[in-house]
């Protein structure tokens, strides 16, 4: 099991890599942002698996429910991005830009996961929700990962996009290593088992030293180094939670993957389960740093 884990991601950490640095993006279009939203219409899919949405018709729609918002979203950028450049009138890219304001609403949604699995996890296995409410729960988090990974891409650059991604794999490899070398107390037992409070400490230590080799790299100014290192730390731990809120809905189906399509890690979900919760954290930090709003 482990050797296949080991072999799956040699092969998909060069591809991933190539295409965050090698696929073409501009203002008007990203090739990055359509592999981005096949990966998550693949996820869609197991999605509608894990809360029993069992008829096709009622799979396909809410892929296509998925698919409609991308589309919508990347011809509105498109449309203003030209019109401002005919028009000479800049003042139209701030109807784009206004997407942004958007993010909270998933920081929030995150947030408030976060604190109902430390606080009422079992309360929260024991919930009992309709498909429908489920479909759009899966619908937000996934639109929502999408649009500000794509956009994290293609407006701060592929170098940006690299870090997140790092931040989040070494993470995962440190909560790992250290879970398995000291972890004895359980992080959240009733929803995952294998996840420590030593594992959790693990992947946020990573997270600072991380940040601080990323800010040594590129020379930051302390202010900055300072800014970068708190949002990498916080993006880590929303993870952890975004992480705990796919077990939670594997558990609450009754299995331990959300599919097979990776040899020795399960489905697409259970290998971006936490980029999905971190994605829009990460992009709304970025975002208020580029702003100043730190400063």
């Amino acid at each position: 099991m482990l050797l296949q884990r080991i072999l799956t991601a040699l092969l998909l950490i060069p591809l991933i890599v190539s295409a965050v640095f090698y696929l073409p993006s501009t203002p008007y279009f990203s090739y990055f942002s359509i592999l981005l939203a096949i990966i998550v219409l693949i996820g869609g899919w197991e999605w509608t698996n894990l809360i029993s949405m069992d008829k096709l018709w009622m799979k396909i729609s809410f892929l296509l429910f998925l698919l409609l918002p991308m589309i919508g979203v990347t011809l509105w950028t498109q449309f203003l991005e030209l019109m401002a450049t005919l028009l000479e009138w800049q003042e139209l890219k701030e109807y784009s830009g206004a997407i942004e304001w958007t993010v909270f609403a998933a920081v929030l949604f995150w947030v408030l996961v976060m604190i109902l699995i430390r606080k009422v996890p079992t309360a929260l296995l024991q919930l009992q929700m309709r498909v429908r409410y489920k479909a759009l729960i899966g619908w937000f988090v996934l639109f929502s990962a999408w649009m500000f990974a794509t956009r994290l891409h293609t407006l701060y650059g592929a170098e940006m996009m690299m870090y997140f991604l790092l931040l989040i794999w070494i993470a995962d490899i440190a909560a790992y290593f250290v879970g398995k070398k000291w972890g004895k107390e359980k992080l959240c037992p009733d929803i995952s088992p294998g996840k420590t409070i030593a594992g959790m400490y693990g992947a946020l230590g990573s997270a600072l030293l991380t940040a601080i080799g990323l800010g040594l790299f590129y020379k930051f100014p302390l202010l900055n180094a300072s800014d970068f290192t708190l949002l990498s730390i916080l993006t880590v731990l929303i993870s952890i939670y975004g992480d705990l809120f796919f077990s939670l809905v594997k558990r609450q189906k009754g299995v331990k993957d959300s599919g097979t399509l990776l040899p020795g890690h399960g489905g697409i979900l259970d290998r971006i389960d936490s980029i999905i919760a971190a994605a829009p954290f990460f992009y709304a930090g970025v975002f208020l740093i580029s702003r100043g709003i730190f400063s």
